[in-house]
């Protein structure tokens, strides 16, 4: 079983102690550790909420849940730890594909409205359909969580991006100086595959993997350094790849980084169709795509967002806002480097391959650094809950 206390305890921004220092059977996200809730617990924070909120059907809490996509890894399991949480409280899920779309993401968020949902869990990509998505719930008075793409009002789960960014970033600027020595800042080509449309918020994160990258590899030509749109896919990345490898020469390393590991794996595809595998390094985000990076040699790291511990707390913090407690305005997951060298130290599935190539130093001085450079950015105006301390 997957060690999560160690790695999805909550970072908390702008919430006092004292609203949150009771708890809520069992589950404070200001110490909760991580582990599934046992089933009592989670029937008792139902019981609860239905007694301050009591179900519109009279009957039971009924949920909403738009994932992000329904066939992709990470949605795959966002889904399943949801489902698991939910059966164990005693909720009714309803659960519908928002497909990477914006205007599919809003239909759905109209039916779930429509159908009087108790609470919903938003996972959509396009930032611009958030207020209008959000107005469908607010009529209704229905509460939302919303996964990475924070929405107005909702309380927000997922990705602390600028730390999980910087320290992506910063791994393979590392791997490159040992991998290509003096190569990798004289010929090397930085790739970063980037998803616009999701907004500021997501952009937090490959711009943290640029900065996290130049830290560890100061001097590093700016135009050395391509950025594409992945669109969050694996076809897409590997078309935009194929395009970039035109502007990188012949045998210059390529250091690739993105949003997603899904992302990084169809760019490494490209790569790998042209003949270049070899001149590659790949690090990716998510920690979804396990079977890729233990298969492929130059696939060396991704940092773990642990999808698979998600319901773990978005139920509990569904349910502590169905009850009217106060929830902290956004909890970020804690972030790990995963490599085919540590992988059974969390995957226990996954057998540990080889030592690690190098040490790798987390730049904790440049990132505090970073950080003070985007409280400056007018786009992230009223997301400063979103932005770490240090």
């Amino acid at each position: 079983m997957i060690p999560i206390r160690l790695i999805l305890a909550a970072c908390l921004f702008l919430v006092p102690v004292s609203a949150l220092s009771e708890g809520f059977h069992g589950f404070d996200p200001a110490t909760y550790d991580g582990l599934p809730l046992p089933p009592d617990s989670l029937q008792a924070m139902a019981a609860e909420a239905s007694q301050h909120s009591p179900p519109k059907n009279g009957e039971t809490l009924v949920f909403g849940f738009g994932n992000l996509q329904r066939d992709m890894r990470f949605g795959i399991k966002v889904e399943k730890s949801i489902e698991r949480n939910a059966e164990a409280a005693g909720i009714d899920l309803l659960i519908a594909d928002n497909r990477l779309d914006g205007p599919t993401a809003l239909a759905n968020a109209e039916s779930f409205a429509r159908r009087q949902v108790d609470f919903c869990i938003e996972f959509q990509t396009d930032v611009n359909f958030g207020p209008a998505i959000m107005q469908h719930f607010n009529r209704k008075q229905i509460g939302v969580v919303a996964i990475d793409i924070p929405m107005p009002g909702a309380t927000y789960f997922g990705a602390n991006n600028p730390r999980s960014g910087f320290m992506g970033g910063s791994y393979l600027a590392q791997a490159a100086k040992v991998r290509f020595g003096d190569r990798a800042l004289a010929e090397g080509y930085f790739v970063v595959g980037e998803l616009p449309q999701s907004g500021a918020i997501p952009a937090m994160r490959t711009e943290g993997q640029i900065a996290g990258f130049l830290a560890s590899l100061p001097g590093f030509p700016p135009e050395r350094i391509i950025r594409i749109d992945t669109k969050n896919t694996l076809q897409y990345s590997f078309q935009q790849m194929s395009n970039a490898l035109g502007r990188i020469p012949q045998g210059a390393p390529i250091l690739i980084t993105a949003i997603n590991d899904q992302s990084v794996s169809g760019m490494l595809r490209a790569v790998q169709q042209q003949g270049r595998g070899a001149d590659a390094l790949v690090v990716g985000k998510g920690a979804d795509e396990l079977e890729t990076m233990v298969a492929e040699e130059h696939f060396i790291a991704s940092v773990a967002y642990f999808p698979e511990g998600y319901g773990n707390y978005l139920i509990p913090l569904s349910l502590m806002r169905l009850a009217g407690h106060d929830v902290p305005l956004a909890v970020t997951v804690n972030h790990v480097m995963i490599s085919p060298a540590n992988i059974c130290q969390f995957y226990p599935e996954y057998e540990c391959q080889g030592e690690p190539g190098f040490d790798f130093v987390f730049p904790q001085e440049a990132f505090v650094e970073h950080l003070a450079t985007l409280k400056d950015k007018p786009e992230l105006a009223g997301y400063e809950q979103l932005i770490p301390d240090h």
